[in-house]
């Protein structure tokens, strides 16, 4: 459970919120272990009943059988012990990135959360090692690429199975270790795996769903931001506030799009400036902001109930029931909630991006923005002519969102038949928590277009027309223009807008609720 009194979450089976996870991730909060003597023996139980079952001769997948489609091979009694270390051995076949520091704690964090259910088999050793190395912040070195969702994440977690045992490199206090060296700094041994956890380790969903962690708050991030962004973008311009009217979205009852239009109801609760057109609606990407946002404010709840339930399951097989004497072999180290929720939240979010992509298609072009410069060029008359304002950043801003549209494809309908047809089905959950990851990335970087976007047509805009913003958008924009000076010549804006991603991605704006 998560102990929100203190910067320690507690790892005892008790549930777990991918907030937790998130926040160990970020190292905000700590990873405690429980060391309550009833836990420890429910843990401890499942390693012991492997051992007698192998002292009585017993039949276990994976621990006197070989692996996947080996389950028929048979395992010699004095080959058993070393089992484990070839499973992950042989998966070290990983490829593409490196996860980066976050993510890596938020695979340790959620593969520990499993295991800690109680029903895998494994010994409360292995549940310390693995604690330990968030404890000392030492991060295997874990590719990205490999991984088809079931078996589990079975490429990616060997990774973390072989630095558990002083193998393959980690990062340690900054730097590339040989994991065996990083251990030993930290006065740690390497563990010897005990029958049946490697395959504890390996067997599960712990990379897809710790990624999908990590995914769900940067989305439900976005989406704040996004409406704040649309309020921004209808006062500079000079929009239809009426647009997003309580009494008009009670009779459309999407909670998450009344969130969604409440949000910016809220942000243009000031005394508007006269109209001095006929327009009674504006373009359906400024009046329909509520909609598309509340696609994913809708989604998310359903989302994160998928993804906590994934947290805090047990994910592997066989799953051992110590106190049951069973052993129950299944299949639930299949990702596919995660693969439903991730494939849907990369489609929502990409249409922000869509979205605020074409609210500054808008402001930018005089034919449509009711009397802004040309590119929301800052410049004085005597310069316009040389100057470009907007113009490329809108071109950057178009690319980006392009290319997270093309990304939405879904990754769950591409099953592959692998390892001889045993694993004939597959997820593909982590290629999905992956694609969502780059679908994020690159709408984060429309957002951060935007911030500068919306603060250059809200100044401008009240240079044509005296303003009286709600108080929440006036701090918003005193906030902008103390990181953005006003846009007048040309200018550079990579660093500008690499500042405002790191913003984003820190959750600098406090948001609504």
């Amino acid at each position: 459970m998560s102990n929100t009194q203190t910067a320690a979450v507690v790892f005892d089976g008790s549930w777990l919120c991918l907030a937790d996870i998130a926040a160990i991730a970020r190292g905000d909060k700590q990873a405690v272990l429980s060391e309550q003597p009833a836990f420890r023996q429910r843990i401890d139980d499942g390693s012991r009943f492997i051992d007698r079952l192998l002292a009585e001769d017993g039949v276990v997948y994976g621990v006197t059988t070989g692996y996947g489609d080996s389950c028929t091979v048979e395992i010699p009694a004095e080959l058993v012990a070393e089992l484990p270390h070839h499973l992950y051995t042989y998966h070290g076949c990983g490829a593409g990135r490196i996860l980066d520091p976050e993510e890596t704690r938020a695979v340790l964090a959620t593969r520990l959360a499993s295991l800690c259910r109680g029903v895998s088999g494994v010994s409360y050793a292995l549940l310390a090692q693995l604690a330990a190395l968030l404890r000392h912040d030492i991060l295997p070195l874990i590719p990205a690429e490999g991984s088809v969702g079931a078996s589990g994440d079975l490429t990616p977690l060997s990774y973390v199975a072989a630095a558990l045992c002083g193998e393959r490199e980690v990062l340690y206090k900054g730097e590339r270790l040989a994991a065996a060296d990083a251990l030993k700094a930290a006065g740690l041994a390497p563990l010897r795996l005990r029958p049946k956890e490697g395959l504890a380790i390996m067997n599960g969903t712990a990379v897809m769903t710790a990624l999908a962690c990590l995914a769900w708050e940067r989305a439900d991030y976005a989406s704040r931001l996004s409406a704040r962004l649309t309020a921004m973008n209808v006062v500079a311009a000079a929009g239809n506030a009426h647009h997003f009217d309580e009494a008009l979205f009670a009779v459309k009852p999407h909670p998450g799009q009344q969130r969604a239009a409440a949000r910016i109801r809220a942000d243009l609760e000031a005394p508007r400036p006269s109209r001095n057109d006929s327009r009674l609606q504006d373009r359906y990407s400024l009046r329909c902001a509520p909609h598309v946002i509340g696609v994913l404010e809708d989604a998310l709840p359903f989302m994160r109930g998928l993804i906590e339930n994934e947290l805090n399951s047990a994910n592997d097989n066989p799953i051992i029931d110590a106190e049951g004497e069973r052993v129950l072999h299944g299949g639930h180290f299949y990702g596919g909630h995660i693969a439903f929720a991730m494939d849907g939240l990369k489609n929502a979010v990409a249409n922000l991006a869509d979205l605020l992509d074409r609210q500054m298609a808008l402001l930018v072009d005089a034919r449509y923005n009711h009397g802004l410069p040309r590119n929301l060029s800052g410049a004085p008359a005597a310069r316009a002519a040389i100057n470009h304002g907007l113009k490329a950043l809108q071109i950057s801003v178009s690319a980006w969102t392009a290319e997270a549209l093309k990304q939405t494809m879904p990754a769950s309908v591409f099953s592959r038949s692998t390892e001889c047809h045993n694993q004939d089905k597959v997820s593909m959950g982590t290629i999905a928590a992956r694609d969502a990851l780059r679908v994020l990335e690159l709408t984060e970087q429309v957002l951060a277009a935007m911030l500068i976007t919306a603060r250059q047509g809200v100044e401008l805009r009240g240079e044509i027309a005296e303003l009286s913003l709600s108080p929440a958008l006036e701090r918003m924009q005193r906030n902008l223009a103390d990181r953005i000076p006003r846009i007048a010549e040309d200018r550079a804006l990579d660093k500008e807008l690499i500042a405002l991603i790191a913003a984003i991605r820190a959750r600098t704006w406090s948001l609504y609720d």
